[in-house]
């Protein structure tokens, strides 16, 4: 028996639990590392239950099909009898369990459990925090998080850590403000706190401060642009700050240096951002050259449609972008065999019967210039979207899409007032400025017109001198 960093016992030589603390730091730092520090734990004291856990919940997270052979060849290798080790790992084990079963909704019920009875369980935390990020449960993002935080002291190593967490989930529930304030907390005590960093930048995104969060991601560039693999997303995200500044080379720039590139693996958390950026600049019919094609062929090694509809959406993007509309077509009927014939108990069928499905047949109708087909599928479920995954900012790609095939339909009034919507919600938006300008010369406002494409130019004029300032 040892103890943890946190006070928690768990099975295993003070080795492993040493081993194990070392790949929770990386862990929570997203660093490559983790995967060798937990290895070691598990080599050292093959007996340390945590650590086989700890080997599952990775293979797990990367919601890719062909990764949970290896998170069950980790659980197989706890040979203990169970009724010899602590609750809390046989309730690890549990989850862990139901998760590769395929419900990963279920398991990160089973986690909610955990926390509430060991809040300063850092892995039921972090993964648990990943599991509301993968299906979509902003509440419980923050406040599985928030439930929590009474279990950790200010003195707390790792305290900024979990408040980088909290921002993320405050963010996801529109919390802006708080959400900002909290993030840079956790920031200002751990520099290297990427999903910390990240929780700010979506803030900025969200309301529209693109400025600021120029500013914030070039002043610690040095923090998040290397040493871990959360590196890939915040570029994404510094990328769509430069598409709302017009610098489309720019923005293609960091595709080709950090999204996607030669030395680039088939890693789906990775492949969606650089498919993200693509398809929101197909949108607006900027040139891309052939970036499509090695994308779309790493999504066709990859993918098995219905496993997590969210990088089955992707993979339809990808495969619409490279000119292959039969694939994208095979991708929708493998889902409608899913959605029909599926277990409803797998957290997959659920999102695809919910929300997978009927995007990726709008996004193949899109692909058809059957636009008006596009707004029949996406306006009944907007509201529902969200119950396949990702964050606000990577489901705007769905609602842009909506925008762009009521605009190519000739629902100019559909159009315009999606496009009131994202002004109401965000006034400094160059994208839905831009838009405006478009709707209101085809409908005869020059005027009006014209005054709204240059707020869109004001606004990406300000975006581009911060960014020339911090080159």
């Amino acid at each position: 028996m040892a103890v943890d960093a946190r006070g928690l016992s768990l099975t295993g030589s003070a080795e492993a639990a040493s081993d194990y603390d070392r790949a929770l730091d990386h862990l929570i730092r997203f660093q490559a590392e983790v995967t060798d520090a937990i290895a070691a734990a598990v080599a050292v004291d093959p007996t340390c239950v945590m650590a086989n856990v700890f080997c599952a919940y990775l293979a797990l997270m990367s919601t890719e099909e062909g990764a949970v052979a290896a998170a069950r060849d980790a659980l197989a290798g706890v040979q203990a009898d169970r009724s010899t080790l602590l609750p809390r790992e046989r309730a690890h084990l549990k989850a862990a369990e139901r998760w590769v079963a395929g419900d990963m909704a279920g398991a990160g019920d089973l986690l909610n459990d955990i926390s509430v009875a060991y809040p300063r369980d850092l892995l039921a935390l972090a993964v648990g925090h990943q599991v509301d990020f993968f299906t979509g449960n902003a509440a419980n993002l923050r406040d599985r998080i928030g439930r929590a935080l009474a279990g950790w002291h200010a003195d707390d190593q790792q305290l900024g850590f979990v408040q980088g967490m909290y921002a993320f989930g405050l963010e996801e529930c529109n919390l802006y403000r708080q959400s900002e304030e909290t993030g840079r907390s956790a920031v200002e005590r751990n520099a290297d706190d990427v999903w910390g960093i990240h929780a700010v930048v979506h803030t900025y995104e969200m309301q529209g401060r693109i400025p600021d969060g120029v500013r914030f991601m070039r002043g610690r560039e040095s923090d998040w642009t290397s040493g871990n693999f959360l590196n890939v997303h915040n570029s994404w995200h510094y990328a769509l700050y430069l598409l709302q500044a017009g610098d489309t080379d720019g923005a293609l720039a960091v595709y080709d240096r950090v999204l996607h590139h030669e030395g680039s693996q088939d890693v789906a958390l990775e492949m969606l951002d650089a498919t993200a950026l693509l398809w929101r600049m197909q949108l607006e019919g900027t040139p891309v050259g052939d970036r499509w094609q090695p994308l779309a062929a790493g999504w066709a090694r990859m993918l098995t449609p219905g496993f997590y509809p969210f990088n089955d959406m992707h993979a339809v993007m990808a495969f619409i972008g490279n000119g292959e509309l039969d694939r994208a077509e095979n991708v929708v009927k493998a889902l409608e065999e899913v959605a029909e014939h599926g277990d409803p108990a797998v957290t997959g069928w659920r999102m695809t019967a919910t929300a997978g499905l009927p995007v990726c047949r709008s996004l193949v109708h899109f692909g058809r210039g059957e636009y008006g087909s596009v707004i029949s599928d996406l306006m009944p479920i907007r509201t529902r979207i969200h119950e396949f995954g990702g964050s606000h900012a990577q489901r705007d790609a769905v609602e842009r899409t909506l925008l762009e095939a009521a605009i190519r339909a000739g629902r100019l009034d559909l159009a315009a007032a999606l496009v009131s919507e994202r002004l109401s919600m965000r006034e400094c938006n160059t994208y839905a400025w831009s838009k405006r300008a478009w709707l209101m010369n085809a409908t005869g406002d020059q005027s009006g017109a014209a005054s709204a494409m240059a707020r869109a130019r004001e606004l990406a004029g300000e975006i581009r001198a911060v960014a020339a300032a911090h080159g």
